[in-house]
């Protein structure tokens, strides 16, 4: 079953601050790769496997160049004045298996490497994602959905070549450096200083040029996130309808256009940062032979012996470390610029659930089930100051096992939010939420979801079939289950009178079918969770008059035996509740039946004139 501004360049003062941020971030960034290295623990077999498989390979692939001086100096121009054709053939096999034995060997890493980084890289978005789903409500109300998607598709896909070509890079790479400069110097060491004495510099250079790269990361993700945000807001259903209705379109575009104009421009910058750096390294390193013949030409005038296969070896060698030394400072760049992708990815992790279970959070006492208080209940919602008002204000009722319990008041008086602390899906501030005789927050969570069936008024489909859409609630519910549910809910008869019934496509987010439709489905979807406690937050307010009728008839045969809790604007809905708790402004006012609260001439009957006319409140 499925589930569901500009970052253009900065510079002055702002470009100092970053850096001196960088600068005292050191400590952070050893707690960084720390937690990186800690990804690859559970494979460290085939770590092991692999750093051996790179030093043999880095070992092999610098004997061919020794073995050259050995071809020039003893098998083509031996002391002797004729080339020595045995001795030639034994060289040439003896490097033909080392360059075959080194090719395989490489494979074999690539192979390891490619699947350690994959699986790497596919735990750490499970464990995003399995993270994700345990934040609380709140979060999501005010991330948008378009930012979380960019965490888990962008930022964790951005450091997947990282994952995978780091360490066989890094060990690989180091390995050939340092076995060639043995040679070079075994070979000669005063030809060595002249091909090395520019190093540390280049070193410097790659750092500053890294920092620079990380900086242009951090914004090329930012502005990835604002595109994937407006890419999910702009083409859902929802985004097209809204823009068409409003001949929206040619600002959507523009919209999307200054962002993708700002991430190409970030991406060149990204991209273009350190090119210059790669070219003064690759002239340099071109170079050296260079400037070898000529030191050769000096050793050789002062007296120094240097032969013919020493100078042909020494470069060889050092042409072989130009690709392996270009690499430790390619991978060097990357793993600066990867910080603050794997930056991004961590304090998405380090976010701690806002609603966890206590240690001794006990399952629901099922000989209770039923019962729902609010005793003198407290909340605000988080993001909200302390100075603000309350959502809800003392706020205390009890519901019994089985009763009807409706809550109605004008919009934004607190009833929805009433719906959403039975579940706890936000912590009050102050007194307590019963449910069942405990106060929620002693319960697991799961135990006291699992009893609790919600019916929304912004029903959510997933794009699958309609049993798939069922399912969810029960994945290993039965056919004949499902026709249950669905005649229950008054669905059956339009489900099969499709082609192709009960496997007919809803299309995203249900939109083909109708808002009454949607909603049955929805409601037979509770009814296949059977839960004890009902909660209905505005089922049928967005409904036209017919389709209310329908729908209210399967809402009432699915809170026979329940405990029912209704979140109604429409009082007609209402009018057979067993009580009626009337909120404003955060505070129950009233309550009682719907005469009782008609005969008492307060804010009910208020309502009720309002929605159904004097005369109806007179009859």
């Amino acid at each position: 079953m499925r589930g569901g501004g500009g970052h253009g360049g900065r510079v002055g003062g702002r470009d100092i601050e970053s850096q001196r941020a960088l600068n005292a971030s050191a400590p952070k960034v050893d707690r960084l790769l720390g937690r990186i290295g800690e990804l690859f623990r559970p494979y460290r077999v085939q770590l092991t496997i692999t750093i051996v498989l790179v030093l043999v390979s880095a070992g092999l692939s610098v004997a061919p160049p020794l073995l050259t001086k050995q071809l020039f100096d003893q098998g083509l121009f031996p002391p002797g004045g004729h080339p020595n054709v045995p001795k030639l053939v034994t060289l040439v096999v003896i490097m033909v298996v080392l360059w075959v034995a080194s090719a395989g060997l490489g494979v074999w890493q690539t192979w390891l490497t490619a699947t350690v980084g994959n699986k790497v890289m596919g735990s750490l978005r499970m464990r995003l994602f399995s993270h994700l789903q345990s934040m609380e409500l709140a979060f999501f109300t005010k991330t948008k959905t378009g930012v979380i998607q960019s965490r888990l598709q962008n930022d964790v896909g951005g450091v997947a070549g990282v994952l995978s070509n780091t360490i066989s890079s890094v060990i690989g790479n180091t390995v050939t450096v340092i076995a060639a400069l043995v040679s070079m110097i075994i070979l000669s060491w005063q030809m060595t200083i002249v091909a090395v004495v520019l190093l540390p510099i280049l070193v410097i250079a790659q750092r500053r040029v890294g920092q620079v790269r990380a900086r242009i990361a951090t914004k090329t993700q930012e502005s990835l996130s604002d595109m994937t945000a407006i890419t999910q807001e702009t083409l859902s259903v929802s985004g097209i309808l809204l823009a068409k209705s409003f001949n929206q379109q040619p600002s959507e575009i523009a919209r999307y256009g200054s962002e993708n104009n700002n991430q190409i421009g970030l991406q060149v910058r990204q991209q273009m940062s350190g090119q210059w750096f790669f070219a003064m390294v690759s002239i340099f390193l071109s170079v050296i032979p260079a400037v070898i013949y000529l030191v050769a030409a000096w050793l050789i005038t002062h007296n120094v012996p240097v032969t013919a296969g020493t100078i042909v070896a020494f470069t060889t060698v050092q042409a072989r470390v130009t690709f392996p030394l270009m690499g430790l400072l390619r991978v060097a760049l990357d793993l600066q610029t990867s910080q603050a992708l794997f930056s991004r990815i961590f304090e998405y992790l380090d976010l701690r659930p806002a609603i966890v279970d206590k240690p001794d959070a006990r399952a629901v006492n099922e000989a209770e089930v039923g019962t729902v208080a609010f005793q003198d209940v407290v909340f605000r919602y988080p993001d909200a100051g302390k100075d603000t008002a309350a959502t809800l204000r003392s706020v205390s009722f009890a519901i019994r096992p089985g009763q009807y319990a409706a809550f109605v008041g004008p919009s934004g008086a607190g009833k929805t939010t009433v719906s959403y602390l039975i579940p706890r899906f936000h912590d009050i501030e102050d007194g307590s939420v019963v449910f069942a005789g405990d106060d929620v927050r002693d319960l697991k969570q799961d135990s006291l979801v699992r009893h609790i069936g919600i019916v929304s008024q912004e029903t959510y489909l997933f794009h699958a079939t309609i049993a798939e859409n069922l399912r969810y609630a029960k994945p290993d519910a039965t056919d004949d289950e499902l026709e249950a549910a669905a005649k229950a809910a008054n669905i059956h008869d339009t489900i099969v009178s499709f082609p192709l019934g009960y496997d007919t496509l809803v299309g995203e987010r249900g939109y083909r079918l109708s808002g009454g439709e949607k909603q049955r489905v929805a409601i037979a979807r509770v009814l296949l969770k059977d839960p004890p406690v009902l909660i209905l937050d505005e089922a049928t307010s967005a409904l036209d008059t017919i389709s209310e009728r329908i729908v209210q008839a399967a809402l009432d045969e699915a809170s026979r035996g329940r405990t029912t809790i209704a979140i109604a604007h429409r009082l007609s809905t209402v009018i057979g509740a067993d009580v009626i708790f009337v909120v404003e402004a955060g505070e129950i006012v009233e309550s009682g039946t719907h005469a009782e609260l008609l005969a008492s001439g307060g804010e009910y009957s208020r309502l009720f004139a309002e929605q159904a006319g004097p005369a109806a409140v007179r009859s």
